[in-house]
Parts: structure tokens; C-alpha cells; sequence
């Protein structure tokens, strides 16, 4: 039974450390105060994900196409970074950049991670381990990784100057957007 959870959360913590999804929760919790917020939508986001993968095991990637979900990973990834980038550089209080960090944190994880490695992982694990087990050591691999990016990202923040933080930030995500729809 700990290996249900163990596996899981050493493999989903691994393949997840450094990837896409931690640099977009660390730029968001360099542009809100709401760090709690943006993890509990994030969160949400992947226990919606990774749950329906758990409960469908590895036929989750037969359900929508990957260069679809890619094209769509990356236009969401451009809107976010034009997003911040039209954020005035003088509207240092603008009220918390997203006007919601919850919404903000659900929106980009829920979208960006149909068909990620690490939800392809999770309904893999799931054919072969205990599903509710599964489920808790991915969750935990993710929460876990998720507070390291919010603290590393608020720690950033109040050591760089905010607007080359959003020009970072903006830039980043376009980036990222444009490689999703090239590659």
C-alpha cells in the first residue's frame, strides 16, 4: 500500500520538478499577493486532471488529441503572458494582477495539463497501483512542488524590481506559448 502512493510521488515529483507548470505558478505568485489563493486553484486543477486520468487509467490520451490540447496549452500561454505584459508598469497596486489568483492559478494548470506527461503518468500508475493511492502521492508531489514555486516566486518578487519581474514574466509565458504550438 505505500508503494501505491510512494511510486506515484517520487515519479510525478521528478518528471514535474522544473517543468512548465512550476515556472508558471512561480510567475504567478510574482505578480499576487494571494499566494494561498493561487495555490488552492492550482491545486483544484490538478485534482480535477489528475482525477480524471486515475479514473480512466492510460486511455486518458485517447480522449483529445495531443497536438490539440498543445495548441491550446499554448495559446493559453500567450493570452497570460500578453496579460501581463499589458499590465501598466505604473500600476504597481493593480489590485493583484489577475483580479483573482485563484481563478488565474485554476485556469492555466486546468488547461495546460490535459495531456501532460505527469497526468498520462498518473492514469498509468493507476492501472497498476491502488487509484486512491495514486492519486494521494501525485497530489502530494504536486502540492509539495507548488509551495516551493509560490515561495521562490514571493521570494523574487520582493528582491526585484517589480517591472523587470513582469517583463520577465510576460515574456516567459509567450515564450512558452510559442513553443507549444511550434514543437
Amino acid at each position: 500500500m505505500i508503494t501505491d502512493v510512494l511510486i506515484p510521488l517520487i515519479m510525478i515529483g521528478l518528471a514535474e520538478f522544473g517543468d512548465k507548470t512550476q515556472l508558471s505558478i512561480f510567475l504567478l505568485s510574482s505578480k499576487t499577493k494571494k499566494h494561498l489563493h493561487l495555490l488552492l486553484g492550482a491545486m483544484l486543477a490538478f485534482l480535477i486532471v489528475d482525477g480524471v486520468a486515475v479514473l480512466i487509467g492510460s486511455w486518458i490520451i485517447n480522449i483529445v488529441p495531443i497536438r490539440l490540447l498543445k495548441i491550446l496549452s499554448g495559446i493559453i500561454f500567450i493570452i497570460f503572458g500578453v496579460l501581463i505584459l499589458r499590465n501598466k508598469e505604473g500600476r504597481e497596486k493593480s489590485k493583484s494582477y489577475f483580479k483573482n489568483s485563484f481563478l488565474s492559478g485554476f485556469v492555466l494548470i486546468f488547461i495546460t495539463e490535459w495531456g501532460d506527461k505527469t497526468q498520462i503518468a498518473s492514469g498509468i500508475f493507476a492501472t497498476k497501483y491502488n487509484p486512491l493511492m495514486v492519486l494521494i502521492g501525485a497530489m502530494t508531489a504536486l502540492t509539495l512542488l507548488s509551495v516551493m514555486a509560490i515561495y521562490l516566486g514571493r521570494f523574487i518578487s520582493n528582491k526585484v524590481d517589480k517591472k523587470v519581474v513582469t517583463k520577465i514574466a510576460g515574456t516567459v509565458f509567450i515564450l512558452m506559448g510559442i513553443s507549444f504550438l511550434l514543437f
